[in-house]
């Protein structure tokens, strides 16, 4: 039974880190844009107007 004069204490203290660090998060912007980064690899880095001339001069 002592030992929860211990762990109380400890584990407020291991709450208000996480916490702490949640809004820390939340506050330098890590949540902004979570697909972005997903969508960024499946877009083409190429030139379209690029592409259709390519196309154009060849036929």
């Amino acid at each position: 039974m002592e030992i929860l004069f211990l762990l109380i204490p400890i584990s407020l203290i291991i709450i208000g880190l996480i916490v702490w660090m949640f809004l820390w998060a939340i506050r330098s912007g890590q949540f902004d844009d979570l697909e972005g980064p997903a969508h960024q690899i499946l877009m083409d880095k190429d030139n379209i107007e690029d592409i259709k001339q390519e196309m154009g001069k060849e036929k």
